[in-house]
Order: structure tokens, then sequence, then C-alpha cells
């Protein structure tokens, strides 16, 4: 395959750092933002994403951050990161391949308990030490001692700016975060993937979920719950296990539209009119 010249520096230092040599490069699936691929090298197989550094500044350095405490927390598989190497225009983040399988027969059972057991993992604040980015866009994460103020200040406040600047009408954004502290049950921070619809799992060599391309904070663990209901493709039986091994608090059903309005919003600033009407829909709803 025909591999872009400009990312030949990139993996001559991936070569030197790890002492390698790479006999074959293959292409992977990487979406919009990320070119993929499969590094075939003398010390095993190796994936790098590799993007613009002008356009995604840091971009690696936060999604290494998030995966490696997801790692930390032991409670679901994950991909070993390995470096991130920048070159003039372009950054890469260097990463162990995961062979992949078919479900084992306990898949979603075993998701359900994961899912659980990660968002156990809490901390006194809600935030992360480093803002990172939901898909292209920017994602704050300062700290709050609050679950209403964070999810007001850092996730609908700069999805709001961002639509207004583009000239979307949402309604009432103001009444609507007013009266999320009604609405939003306190509980401990929880460490999320932040992302997770289901392009974002993979299925590993054991027939068990492995987690990808994450926009990790300490945060409302509904968030996640929320998102996985947003698209589809998650098993009742994951939700059902979960709700076992780790209760919400009464409502969660009610409360899902108030976290999906996130990613509904994140959805209309990067593709557009589509998402209008459900962002919409949404704050009128709590209005």
């Amino acid at each position: 395959m025909s591999v872009n010249k400009a990312y030949q520096p990139l993996f001559k230092i991936i070569e030197e750092k790890n002492s390698l040599k790479i006999n074959n490069i293959s292409e992977l699936s990487g979406g919009d933002i990320n070119d993929v691929f499969l590094l075939n090298t003398t010390e095993g197989k190796k994936v790098v994403k590799i993007n613009s550094t002008t356009e995604f500044p840091g971009m690696f350095d936060a999604e290494m951050a998030g995966m490696k405490a997801l790692k930390k927390a032991e409670a679901i598989d994950v991909p070993q990161m390995i470096a991130v190497y920048t070159e003039a225009n372009y950054s890469c983040l260097l990463m162990e391949y995961r062979e992949t399988g078919t479900k084992s027969s306990d898949f979603w059972t075993v998701f359900g308990k994961q899912m659980a057991g990660l968002h156990k993992n809490s901390q006194s604040t809600f935030g992360f030490p480093e803002d990172n980015y939901i898909g292209s866009l920017p994602q704050y994460n300062n700290e709050h001692d609050n679950i209403v103020d964070f999810y007001i200040e850092e996730r609908l406040q700069p999805q709001f700016k961002s639509a207004k600047e583009q000239g979307y009408s949402l309604g009432d954004t103001k009444k609507f975060c007013s009266v999320l502290s009604h609405l939003i049950p306190q509980e401990k921070p929880a460490l999320i993937h932040g992302d997770l619809w289901n392009g974002n799992y993979l299925v590993n060599a054991s027939g068990h979920p492995c987690l990808i391309d994450p926009a990790v904070a300490y945060a409302p663990r509904e968030m996640d719950l929320s998102m996985m209901k947003l698209f589809g493709g998650f098993s009742e039986e994951l939700f059902n296990t979960y709700f076992e091994e780790f209760p919400v608090e009464k409502g969660f059903e009610d409360r899902v539209p108030i976290w999906q309005l996130y990613y509904l919003l994140v959805h209309l600033n990067l593709f557009g009119t589509g998402y209008l009407g459900s962002c919409q829909n949404i704050i009128a709803r709590f209005t």
C-alpha cells in the first residue's frame, strides 16, 4: 500500500526509540480524525495512530493519559499505550495490537460487571488532570466538587457556545441548566470511558470487551450508560448486570436524555443540523 511520505520520519522514530524494524505497514480504519496503521515489526504487531499536530494539539498525550487511567483501574481490558512521538507537523500514538475474536457466551454479562467495576473507581472531585477531546472537539476537565456544576460548565456550556456560534437556536438553555440541580442526584465521581458508543470497543481474543478511543474523566457514571443507549448496539443483559453490580439512583431512565444531550450537541457541532431537532426536543422537555 502507499503510505503518506510525510509519515516516514515518524516510522523512523518508532524504529529507533523501540529498537525494532518495521517489516510491513497496512492501513486500519481510523475514522475522520486519524490515520491508523498496523505495523508488523521484529518485535511483533503494533498499532499507530497519526494526525496533525496543528489541527489537534495534545490529542494523543491526552488519549494516552486517559488510557493509562483505564488500564490502572484493572477493571476492563484496554490496549497498552507505548509512546507519543512528534515530528514536524505530525504526531503519533504507538500502542500494542490486540488480536480480535468472537463474543463469548457471557460477553454481555462480563461487560456489565466490568463497566460497574470501572465506575467504582473514584476520586474526591469531578474532572481530570488533562483536558482532552470528544471526537475532534476539545473537552474540558476542570475540577468541580459538584456533579451538576461539572456537567454544566465542563460539558454543556462549551457545546452550547459552539452551537450558538454556528447559528443554531437550541431553546432556553439557561432554564435547562437551572433545573438540573433538582433532577440529577448527587453521586461520587466515577472513572468513565466518556465516549462509549458501539464503535469504541473491540472483542478481544478471549471473547471479552476491550475499550478503545476514550474521552476519559472522573465524571457522572450515568453519562457512559446513557451514551451506550443513544445509538444502540449494547444488550439489555449488560445493563441488567450493571444495575445488579452497581445500582443507580431511582429515575435513571428519566435522566437518560439529560446526559444524552451532551453527546447530541457534540454530534450537532461536528456533523450539522441532523441532530438539531433532538437537542431542541430534550431542552424543551425539561423547560
